[in-house]
């Protein structure tokens, strides 16, 4: 079972009313226990500045911590569909049969990959990684038959390639699993909860502090559910489209007669 930071929006929500309860914590009850003294303001804006500063870059780090992994999901995308172009075109290094074998597989394994990157249900994906690990052990098995028929250096590229494949797929799958630790998400909900209770400390008791008392929290709320949005793999807006895997599986598909041969051999799609 996924974790709330899947889901951007409920992120959101819980951190908004988490913020602005502690605001409304620090502006009606403390507020009403002891009122600021005027001795200590300047030593209070010093303290309320560290506190919002160190949020800010508390939030910034972990932004930048999605981002570098948005970017890794959509380098090594790029590298599947450059690892199972490069295979395509060197099958036909091997015999006929092997080759078609090979070919057919390989072009089964493409629309899995897609589906993994487009699909949204937990459940679909159990399924797709199943029979993405089945399609792994076909071409292992089918590469392996031809290179012990035929141990040749000609063959040993395509068995290369065939490696790469594979090993293209483990590093894309460890990049859906690398995500932001839990403990950044509670060090920033920590911070973020105290910041706002210092905020709503500070605010001066009158109608304009109380129609400020929403802005940061809300702020707050905006940039845990962006931060969320960008390290959720599958079910956020800002996704990793498998815009080369289509390419790839686009340009597999027979010619027309006006084009290029339709036998399927092609470059490895590059970005």
């Amino acid at each position: 079972m996924n974790d709330i930071t899947h889901y951007p929006l409920l992120v959101f929500l819980i951190s908004f009313t988490l913020l602005w309860l502690a605001a409304l914590l620090g502006r009606y009850l403390l507020q009403k226990r002891q009122k600021p003294d005027k001795e200590l303001w300047e030593d209070f804006g010093i303290v309320i500045a560290a506190a919002l500063t160190l949020s800010a870059l508390i939030i910034g780090f972990s932004f930048s911590m999605a981002v570098n992994r948005y970017d890794e999901r959509k380098n090594f995308e790029e590298g599947e569909a450059n690892a199972i172009g490069t295979e395509f075109v060197r099958v036909d290094l091997l015999p006929a049969a092997d080759a078609n074998k090979l070919r057919a597989l390989l072009k089964s394994y493409l629309e899995q990959r897609i589906a993994y990157y487009l699909v949204r249900d937990d459940q679909a994906i159990k399924q797709i990684n199943t029979r993405t690990t089945e399609l792994q052990t076909e071409m292992w098995s089918a590469i392996r038959a031809a290179a012990a028929a035929q141990p040749t250096p000609i063959t040993a590229l395509a068995v290369s390639g065939m490696n790469d494949v594979l090993n293209a797929q483990g590093y894309a799958q460890a990049m859906f699993w690398n995500r932001i630790p839990i403990a950044a998400w509670a060090l920033m909900a920590v911070i973020g909860v105290f910041s706002n209770l210092l905020v709503g400390y500070g605010l001066r008791s009158n109608t304009a502090g109380t129609r400020l008392l929403p802005i940061l929290p809300l702020l707050v709320a905006i940039a845990f559910m962006f931060i969320a949005d960008i390290d959720a793999p599958r079910h956020g807006i800002i996704l990793v489209r498998p815009q080369n895997l289509i390419s790839l599986a686009e340009s597999l598909k027979p010619q027309n007669p006006t084009g290029t041969s339709g036998d399927g051999a092609m470059e490895p799609v590059r970005r």
